[in-house]
């Protein structure tokens, strides 16, 4: 039996849905073993899966990163069943994928000839108009590994400090690597200083979010200019106002960081708030024309 908690009441795992009481996987499988896998989180909304083949595409890619032989497009076959199932096909929810190396004899090499281990399940799930939460984050030293484009499911030092965020009353940790800002704990982070928006380049030392990439296009339509770089941790004080992105948080202004207030919390800075109401708008649209 499960623990109580807001699991989901199916599970597609391997190509057959299953009750979530029901759905198990063998101890060596190299996911639980390793955390040697890759996840995808996105959002179906009334008018459909909110950038639905950016999303798809990102596992896809990450797979292929870490060499794991598995075509998405046959998870994605299984997207309309499992929500059929769980009753959300015209449901707003969250839709979890997982996909790992599988199950295999425990060592270190990549092991061949083993079939990849594949999850997913939906969840109710509703994502506000504009996201008017005003964050308080911490600066933690970012003590990942150096790839952090690879969407891991191996989450431990992203876990760890978002814990530490939660042990101060902070929403969210915001993490530092030889001085420079690279991004939260579960999201990307953008600056603003006199209405030009800077954030860290997409490299290895951050995820590149889809609400990140849609970010950077909605600067673009807007005609905000926009800088990717990285801020020293210590110029922080220095910048007008602050934001998270992430497919759940969408964008989120930041009122503290560290010690340094932007403003108060019931208010959000003007270029976030323009983001925020175009990002509205996207929603608005027909699904299947977004894409990034």
């Amino acid at each position: 039996m499960l623990p109580k908690g807001n699991f989901p009441e199916k599970v597609f795992l391997n190509g057959t849905i299953y009750s979530s009481d029901a759905a198990q996987i063998s101890v060596f499988d190299r996911g639980f073993l390793f955390g040697d896998g890759i996840y995808e989180v996105m959002v179906q909304l009334d008018n459909g899966i909110f950038y639905k083949k950016a999303h798809l595409d990102r596992l896809q890619e990450n797979l292929d990163k870490i060499n794991i032989a598995y075509d998405v497009g046959q998870m994605e076959a299984q997207i309309a069943p499992l929500l059929e199932a769980a009753s959300l096909e015209d449901k707003s929810c969250l839709i979890y994928m997982q996909v790992t190396r599988g199950v295999a004899p425990r060592k270190h090499a990549y092991p061949k000839g083993f079939p990849a281990t594949t999850m997913m399940y939906a969840l109710p799930f509703s994502l506000p108009h504009i996201n008017t939460k005003n964050i308080a984050a911490i600066l933690q030293p970012d003590f990942r590994w150096h790839r952090c484009d690879i969407k891991s499911i191996s989450l431990l030092g992203n876990v760890m400090t978002n814990e530490m965020a939660m042990n101060q009353n902070a929403d969210e940790a915001v993490l530092v690597r030889d001085g420079m800002i690279t991004e939260g704990s579960h999201t990307n982070i953008f600056f603003i200083k006199d209405e030009k928006v800077y954030t860290h380049p997409a490299n290895e030392h951050i995820l590149n979010g889809v609400t990140r990439k849609i970010v950077l296009e909605l600067c673009q339509d807007l005609g905000i200019p926009v800088v990717e770089e990285p801020i020293a941790a210590n110029s922080v004080s220095a910048m007008d106002e602050a934001f998270l992105t992430g497919t759940t948080t969408q964008i989120a202004s930041i009122a503290q960081l560290g010690e340094h207030r932007f403003h108060l919390p019931d208010a959000i800075g003007r270029t976030t708030l323009k983001l925020q109401e175009a990002f509205a708008k996207l929603k608005q649209l027909d699904s299947s024309t977004l894409i990034v």
